[in-house]
């Protein structure tokens, strides 16, 4: 790799959607851009996932860039791809725009501080490479912090143990192993259902279940992908005027006026669709009124119950009374899920009723004085997610402000872009953005057109340091809280509000009013000069 430059006008951190998309477009304007990406190749979150069973939650057609001359020559050969045919899209990306030469891989951004004097950051990396730059952008995703819970004795185990979030880019194989899996969300259900097919045993650890969706997976023949590829434009089109970035809406019907069994055919339908159809097709109001959420989830219940053979099983997996509000986490998507947990080499061991006391050298000893000897220990437990990608960076502002001080106690944001404090920095698909709820390419390319166009906005116009009032970020910060205190996200223990990380603060740290509502409203403010910001210029 060629040495790094000293200077830049635009540093990016992270090569995933949001980075490249800001690369490819900064580059046209005749900005100086480089990326600085942590991982090993391009991808962000594909890099780095790419344990058995990894794949996307999002279709195929919503699952990536609108930027002309790349969708046009790719096609995927699944509706929901894995994670080694997502690299391949990236690479295709990289062929496609030439980003490569401008992107510094193995390059970890470990601080970064202003300089009032200059109007200029000077980031630093983990192997002493200093960068100056007028304006930094981080591109460093809501899931880039992995959560590992601290469990005596972890680091005697004998066997090998890796989060999931950290796997080994060589993989593991889990054929004939007896192999854990800690933790119920996303990845721990992805895993298990590959796992279940090949390992000797598999044993789940599960604290609170999860309420996971039909993915409803098929293969893209030639004549699906033609016809995907004839409305795609529209997609692109249709996808930033929805709540979730995806195609598809709410029905504007409320659920009286159904008849009982017009609404459960409506869902049925719905479910028939696989992914998160139901969740951003349904009812708007299951996510503000118990009434409709109690029977969205008593639904859902009584569809996984039918497949579940054990009566101890179907209430650890789907309780009869709601163990949280239905939705108020993100579902994971399963293909077989609750169909393997019958198979006789699947069991579950529920750690509210037998918690987990150490890891030995064998196991996972439990609070009944039983040793469960394995050969594989699996961490699905998750992120400390949305502000945790940023706070780990030593990132310093004026004032002697940092982020993890801002942050840990009560984030604050404006647009969910950027921060009093923190001049020519932005940030994208984080903290108050409509992170959570919103599809990954579709908020990346809404949120990345607002920091390039401010950018050429104050290259235009002579300006070297924009930085948002303290009252319109006071004013936003409480525009998400008031917005996320309408719904049920904060009766859930998740990492929608860092709920799921010990002894963070328990806030909202997305946008709840939908994409579609902070596209509209991030436009205005760029119609307006991007009102909320103050700009300066620096006398020479």
């Amino acid at each position: 790799m060629s040495a790094l430059p000293a200077k830049v006008d635009v540093l990016i951190v992270g090569a995933g959607f949001s980075g490249l998309y800001q690369l490819h477009h900064l580059r046209k304007l005749g900005f100086n851009v480089k990326v600085f990406e942590a991982g090993g190749g391009i991808g962000g979150t594909w890099y780095w996932n790419c344990y058995p069973g990894a794949r996307v939650d999002c279709d195929a057609t919503n699952y990536q860039l609108s930027i002309d001359g790349i969708w046009q020559n790719w096609s995927f050969s699944e509706y929901f791809p894995d994670w080694k045919e997502l690299r391949e899209y990236f690479a295709h990306i990289d062929r496609t725009l030439d980003l490569g030469r401008d992107i510094s891989l193995n390059t970890r951004v470990v601080a970064a501080e202003f300089d009032g004097a200059a109007d200029e950051w000077v980031v630093r990396t983990e192997k002493g490479d200093v960068v100056r730059c007028r304006f930094v952008s981080f591109c460093t995703g809501f899931a880039s912090k992995p959560y590992t819970p601290k469990i005596q004795g972890m680091e005697t185990f004998r066997g090998i143990i890796h989060h999931t979030g950290l796997w080994p880019q060589e993989g593991v194989d889990l054929r004939d192993k007896r192999v854990a899996v800690i933790g119920t969300g996303a990845s721990g259900v992805q895993i298990v259902q590959e796992a279940a097919a090949v390992a000797q045993q598999v044993t789940i650890f599960q604290r609170t279940p999860c309420t996971a969706l039909p993915m409803v997976q098929r293969k893209l023949d030639a004549d699906a992908r033609r016809k995907l590829k004839e409305g795609q434009l529209e997609v692109f089109n249709c996808r930033r005027k929805t709540f979730g970035g995806h195609i598809g809406s709410f029905t504007d019907r409320l659920p009286s006026d159904f008849s009982p069994e017009e609404r459960k055919e409506f869902y049925e339908q719905l479910y028939a669709r696989g992914g998160f159809v139901p969740l951003l097709c349904g009812f708007r109001d299951v996510y503000t009124d118990d009434d409709t959420n109690d029977w969205a989830y008593a639904f859902w219940r009584d569809t996984v119950r039918a497949r579940i053979n054990d009566p101890w099983l179907q209430e650890k997996l789907a309780p009869a009374v709601k163990p949280y509000p239905f939705f108020a986490k993100r579902p994971p998507l399963e293909q077989n899920y609750y169909d393997v947990v019958n198979q006789s080499n699947v069991s579950l061991i529920d750690v509210n009723e037998n918690e987990i006391t150490r890891i030995t050298h064998e196991g996972i000893q439990t609070a009944d004085g039983i040793e469960h000897q394995f050969d594989i220990i699996v961490l699905a437990t998750g992120f400390d997610a949305i502000t945790g990608s940023m706070i780990q960076i030593d990132i310093r502002g004026t004032e002697g402000a940092t982020i993890f001080d801002k942050w840990t106690a009560f984030a604050s944001t404006y647009l969910g872009l950027m921060t009093t404090n923190f001049p020519n920095l932005f940030f994208v698909y984080a903290t108050h953005g409509p992170t959570a709820f919103g599809n990954g390419p579709t908020t990346a390319e809404v949120q990345s057109d607002w920091v390039i166009h401010c950018i050429r906005y104050m290259r235009d116009h002579k300006l070297s340091r924009i930085h948002p009032k303290k009252e319109a970020e006071e004013e936003y910060t409480k525009l998400v809280n008031d917005i996320g205190d309408k719904g049920m996200w904060s009766k859930a223990k998740s990492w929608y509000t860092g709920a799921n990380i010990p002894g963070k603060t328990v806030q909202h740290l997305s946008f709840s009013g939908g994409l579609n509502v902070y596209a509209d409203m991030y436009r205005e403010n760029e119609e307006k000069g991007f009102e909320g910001c103050e700009f300066s210029t620096r006398i020479a």
